[in-house]
């Protein structure tokens, strides 16, 4: 049933169960339509039938009273030119330039051309590069790359292809029976979503360059992808001196871009903590009650056949 059928129905019962009460005033109160509404339902039925009940529409927009041709055009060039502009200040700008518009006409050129958020008008600007290659101002690759951190901040990252960008994080298991404190190195490639995991008996700067030469360089060299940038928090095994920290050594020498995450925003590496969540609920939780495990080896074992049906086989897309 169409919506038309739908208020067509509604307003002939209102119609017939006047007639079945004998009382107008009854039937509008059970209905919830006023005693104007069925009056005017009644003369259009008589009138033109069924179909004279449909919705009238709303009358079309009257464009004279829409904007200059030639503002609505400044105002949406305007919007990529100033994308961090709000609408007062777009209006007085374009004043300054002899173009007379109010604050709520820009507004609403910007609700007709989907420019109505700062969001938005970044998509734009983004899309009009890629289209024509423009050149950016400085207040434009201002406004793109604030974007860019706020995104990062709330665990949002943009990455252009595989090794373009890796997350690293370290990840408390638990305490092993025999063996002691059980971490987890993790490394996820952020745009195959590719992860890979080795476990240690401790969290040392020495363990966090391991587990890149180990595991994930060797897979990277495989099908031929240069690692160009890795993404970690601030933990003191990524972070020090860079003359003696083994894991800035190693990135310096393998030439790979170290990115930290903004200070007190763990949500920065979400893309880690996601998977960290993931392999404590369907693996972790349950491999533990299952089994008693009696070294780090055996558990890594369990791990990687749990990684392979998650990640169905570790591959880059070259």
């Amino acid at each position: 049933m169409t919506q038309d059928q739908k208020i067509i129905r509604n307003k002939l019962g209102l119609l017939k169960l006047a007639q079945t009460l004998g009382s107008v005033s009854e039937a509008c109160k059970v209905m919830g339509f006023s005693r104007d509404s069925f009056y005017r339902f009644k003369e259009l039925y008589e009138t033109g039938g069924d179909t004279a009940l449909a919705e009238i529409s709303r009358k079309k927009p009257n464009l004279k009273n829409r904007a200059d041709p030639k503002i609505e055009q400044a105002v949406v060039e305007f919007a990529l030119e100033q994308p961090a502009y709000g609408q007062v200040r777009v209006a007085n700008e374009l004043k300054k330039r002899g173009l007379g518009v109010s604050a709520a006409g820009v507004r609403t050129i910007w609700l007709r051309h989907d420019l109505q958020t700062f969001q938005l008008r970044l998509k734009a600007l983004s899309a009009k590069v890629a289209q024509d290659g423009l050149i950016l101002t400085e207040d434009q690759v201002r406004a793109l790359e604030k974007a860019k951190q706020e995104k990062e901040a709330h665990g949002e990252i943009e990455t252009e292809h595989p090794g373009y960008l890796g997350a690293q994080d370290t990840y408390y298991v638990g305490n092993l029976k025999g063996v002691g404190r059980i971490y987890q190195q993790t490394f996820i490639d952020t745009y195959s979503k590719v992860a890979l995991v080795k476990l240690y008996d401790r969290k040392h700067a020495i363990t966090a360059a391991d587990m890149l030469n180990d595991r994930v360089l060797p897979l990277f060299e495989e099908h031929g992808v240069p690692l160009l940038r890795i993404l970690t928090d601030r933990g003191s095994e990524y972070c020090g001196n860079r003359e003696s920290h083994e894991f800035e050594l190693y990135l310096d020498l393998e030439n790979i871009e170290h990115t930290r995450t903004k200070a007190r925003s763990p949500q920065t590496n979400g893309i880690c903590e996601r998977f960290h969540q993931t392999i404590q609920n369907e693996f972790y939780a349950s491999a533990f009650r299952r089994k008693l495990y009696h070294s780090l080896d055996e558990l890594q074992a369990d791990v990687d056949a749990w990684l392979q049906v998650y990640s169905k086989g570790p591959a880059i897309p070259s």
